[in-house]
């Protein structure tokens, strides 16, 4: 790349506003709780279904469900809190669609489950890791 008076720039500097960094972090921050909170739900919820009718096949198919509910979770807060630390990392286009999944996510918990507090913590942290990709920064030259 070329620069300023003959000097020659090897990389760009990607410099987010703080606000989009603090969104970020806040989102990352709900979803690990979040995470958090539903896999420590897991035995409950694996007692729940012994006790069910259910066949053994849609029995082990809930629990499946239920930890990669917690799996994509976490990865999602893993993934918004290092671009939160370092912008160069992610993408504004890739940034909104990851935050797709909880905002997606809550919705179906509405539509399937009705009001309930994690659908509300998927929402806010979806909506936050969206507000904080707006802001993402244009590359700018070192």
């Amino acid at each position: 790349m070329s620069g300023v008076n003959g000097v020659i720039y090897l990389s760009r500097a990607i410099v987010m506003k703080p606000l989009g960094r603090l969104l970020l972090a806040f989102s990352a921050i709900l979803l690990a709780i979040g995470a958090w909170i539903h896999a420590a739900g897991f035995g409950r919820m694996s007692a729940g279904v012994a006790k069910s009718d259910l066949s053994p096949f849609l029995g082990k198919g809930f629990k499946v469900l239920w930890l990669q509910d917690s799996t994509i979770a976490i990865v999602l807060a893993i993934v918004f809190a290092v671009v939160a630390l370092r912008a160069a990392a992610g993408s504004k286009p890739v940034i909104v669609l990851l935050a797709l999944v909880p905002v997606v996510t809550a919705a179906l918990t509405y539509y399937f489950i009705g009001n309930f507090f994690g659908g509300h913590i998927f929402l806010v942290a979806g909506i936050a890791a969206i507000l904080g990709a707006l802001l993402y920064p244009v590359t700018k030259l070192l």
